[in-house]
């Protein structure tokens, strides 16, 4: 073999060497399938999500609500709240705390009882006296209607003996009315004698009292006048 054809073998083996050299490189390259991960390795994206993290949100959010509705459906449905159950609102107790005055109602023929007497002083004066005989303070209120014998009117009220305020009886206590009978001077006209009383507490008032008068009655003429019911005798035989 002569010395140019083993040359050129050589430079054939050669140039198929690079050749070699240069397609592994390519292999190895951009834009070449890389062989070396695994293809379970790879991860994909997914449309459903089954993350852990995905999970727990999802646990997490369905006890929330579950935790909203039990609160929603604990609350009174009244709108009233816990003080319901106690049913302390707006109540008082058995011995009416809230209400630290004594009660009172009006004075009548059922709780009180009445005496009509006729005094000395002034002249031609009688003194009503009305007592509280129940449990409770009474109010009287006004001034009595009286009606002596088969009189058709009740007399009119000395308007300057009203009081500063209502007179109240407690159990036991007497409020009294004046009763001007006839003029002292003897000025009074269409004069009678009069053997029997009807007292009302007021005009207004139901039943009536029937105080006792003397056995030879009052003598009442048309200057009869009454005060307010008062809280003092002397209060009532002032006018």
């Amino acid at each position: 073999m002569s010395a140019r054809t083993t040359r050129t073998r050589v430079l054939a083996a050669a140039a198929l060497a690079v050749a070699t050299l240069t397609l592994t490189a390519c292999n190895n390259g951009e834009g070449v399938r890389d062989e070396g991960a695994s293809a379970g390795t790879t991860s994909k994206p997914s449309s459903t999500p089954t993350s852990e993290s995905q999970k727990n949100k999802e646990t997490t959010t369905d006890a929330g609500q579950a935790a909203s509705s039990s609160d929603s459906n604990s609350k009174p449905k009244d709108g009233k709240g816990a003080q319901n159950s106690s049913g302390s609102k707006g109540s008082s107790d058995s011995s009416g705390s809230q209400d630290s005055g004594p009660t009172r109602t009006s004075c009548t023929t059922a709780n009180s009882r009445m005496t009509a007497t006729v005094v000395s002083r002034p002249l031609n004066h009688l003194l009503l006296t009305v007592t509280n005989t129940g449990s409770k303070n009474c109010n009287v209120i006004g001034y009595p209607a009286v009606r002596f014998g088969e009189a058709q009117s009740v007399p009119p009220v000395f308007e300057d003996s009203k009081p500063q305020a209502v007179v109240t009886l407690a159990p036991g206590e007497s409020g009294y009315a004046g009763v001007l009978l006839s003029a002292a001077d003897g000025s009074g006209s269409n004069g009678y004698t009069a053997k029997s009383l009807q007292v009302y507490l007021n005009k207004d008032a139901g039943a009536a009292f029937k105080p006792s008068l003397p056995a030879k009655g009052v003598y009442v003429d048309d200057s009869i006048s009454v005060t307010y019911w008062q809280q003092t005798m002397a209060d009532a035989l002032t006018w």
